[in-house]
């Protein structure tokens, strides 16, 4: 459950706190008071969207924050998944927007939208105009049955789209396998050309031309090398006055002072690891400038070489692992060609497979789906009837159709409200007043049916008034034991079942509009009811909120 909203230069608001309850919350106000503002920060919270405007006039940036708490899941799972420390207890969601960046983090950590989408469809689903819209679109009508029927096929469905994702890549192949049996004789000799340039390379690693590029710098100085590291050995140990001489003679003088006094012995002990360094360095020197030689044929062997990857590098790739990449390629391009009728074969028979297991799967899957259509198709008319609806037909319709990735369904809610009327699409429904009835229905179903912690409605009361408001607001206390409810609603009798009622004021001064939120208690209460009933406080409306609230 959402357990607090804090705002912070957020559109009209300085800095708000909001604690919601883990009931029904209801939010009124006056028309244009800014009633969605509230909603709208919790969706932005959660979206990968970005939206500059929501930055107060004057202000650098708006923050967002949310603290959420759950007893319906274990998060520690997908907090491991995306290395996000988590210590089993309330979760801190805080989204900065600046006209520069937005950055959101969870427990101070910064998290990707991935992680923030994984989150909110464990916690939140929000029923706004918009996905009214979405639900009465058959697009959506095969999801909105398969998410009822998760816990039942809901595997099955999944390994299908597996298995159509790989029947699909394996058509892919066929058909582009299928294109090479264009290629001319020319294209096939010239794929052999340039396997062989490559290979009459013998490239022997992919590191070969940087071992041969230090090998050249040592051949190119070489005459300057052997004088350096020769003066060296001479200054080190080539005649009576040479380094290691005079570091002898130190090294004697101390260990004679070592006898009479213990307290040298460490510098003793440097002196003469010292010495016996300098003789190996001498020794190393010696050797290296002996045997460093002006070898003009290795030089130009690796010259010659280092050319030839240099033409290899511009045809195939800017490294000598492009080049042996591309190498593998072209082999493979080439083995397709040459073996194609095995190939093809091979592949036909494996598209075959995957389609004849896709249609066993699909028609496993279309005869669940017909199952539990029938029992949602009962479930949403019986909602209807407790809706004030109870001349409402609802049926699921499922039709075969070509196999897809989600199966070989069509589906579609029809709905009839009137004996008279026959069965027609949902979208063809016009009254407002039904539609938001017929979607809380649905999402009354699907939140007893789900592990969603807090359901927020905008503004779901649309359109109906008088019995069917009471209906609604009864369905709603009803959800509320089961889950955190947040709702906007204008109508009363609705207002009146919340266990919170949030109230928010827009207060214009001389020089600026500012936004408020109250929590109402008492007679606050009783006058913002009475005002939703009546358009006004008088004392006829404010009986009636008496009423309500006794009720």
């Amino acid at each position: 459950m959402i357990k607090q909203l804090r705002l912070k230069n957020y559109i009209l608001i300085d800095d708000i706190t909001v604690d919601f309850d883990r009931g029904f919350n209801v939010i009124t106000g006056e028309t244009g008071s800014g009633k969605s503002i509230l909603i709208n920060a919790i969706d932005l919270a959660f979206s990968s969207r970005v939206f500059k405007e929501v930055i107060k006039t004057g202000c650098e940036k708006a923050v967002i924050e949310l603290t959420i708490s759950s007893d319906k899941h274990e998060l520690k799972e997908i907090f491991e998944e995306f290395e996000i420390e988590y210590d089993g207890g309330e979760i801190l969601l805080t989204k900065e927007i600046s006209t520069s960046a937005t950055r959101t983090r969870v427990n101070g950590t910064p998290v990707n939208s991935d992680f923030i989408k994984r989150l909110k469809d464990l916690f939140l689903d929000i029923h706004s105009q918009h996905q009214t819209y979405s639900f009465i679109q058959p697009k959506y009508h095969i999801t909105l049955l398969d998410n009822y029927g998760k816990d039942v096929y809901g595997a099955e469905l999944s390994e299908y789209k597996t298995l159509y994702s790989e029947y699909k890549n394996a058509q892919n192949e066929l058909e582009k396998l299928q294109n090479t049996l264009n290629a001319t004789d020319e294209q096939i000799e010239f794929l052999k050309f340039q396997i062989n340039e490559i290979d009459s390379a013998e490239i022997k690693s992919a590191d070969e031309d940087e071992l041969l590029t230090k090998e050249l710098n040592i051949l190119q100085n070489a005459e300057k090398l052997k004088e350096l590291t020769g003066q060296s050995y001479w200054s080190l140990n080539g005649d009576e006055n040479s380094i290691l001489d005079a570091v002898s003679s130190v090294k004697q003088n101390i260990s004679k002072a070592f006898s009479m006094d213990e307290s040298l012995a460490s510098i003793s002990e440097n002196l003469e690891n010292v010495f016996e360094n300098l003789k190996e360095i001498s020794s190393q020197l010696r050797d290296y400038s002996q045997n460093l030689e002006n070898d003009t044929e290795r030089l130009n062997t690796i010259q010659e070489r280092l050319y030839l990857f240099d033409k290899l590098k511009h045809k195939y790739g800017n490294t000598l692992s492009d080049v042996i990449n591309t190498k593998d390629k072209l082999t493979q391009e080439l083995s397709l060609i040459e073996n194609y009728e095995n190939n093809c074969d091979e592949l036909k028979d494996k598209v075959q497979k995957l389609y004849s297991l896709l249609e066993s799967k699909a028609s496993s899957i279309s005869a669940m789906r017909k199952n539990y259509a029938e029992v949602l198709s009962n479930l949403v008319e019986e909602k209807l009837y407790n809706l004030e609806l109870p001349k409402a037909r609802f049926k699921i319709e499922i039709t075969p159709k070509e196999i897809s990735s989600d199966g070989a369904d069509n589906v579609e809610f029809l709905i009839s409200t009137n004996v008279s009327e026959d069965l027609k699409p949902l979208v063809k429904v016009a009254s407002g007043g039904e539609i938001s009835r017929i979607m809380l229905a649905i999402k009354v179903i699907f939140a007893q049916s789900d592990d969603i912690d807090t359901v927020i409605f905008d503004e779901i009361d649309t359109g109906i008034s008088g019995r069917a408001s009471q209906s609604v607001a009864d369905e709603i206390k009803e959800l509320a034991k089961f889950r955190q409810i947040i709702l906007i609603t204008h109508q009363a009798i609705i207002a009146s079942k919340a266990d919170r009622h949030f109230y928010i004021n827009k207060r214009q001064t001389d020089d600026k509009t500012e936004v408020g939120v109250y929590v109402l208690d008492g007679e606050y209460k009783v006058k913002a009811l009475a005002e939703l009933a009546g358009g006004e406080i008088n004392e006829q409306s404010v009986e009636f909120a008496k009423s309500l609230l006794k009720g």
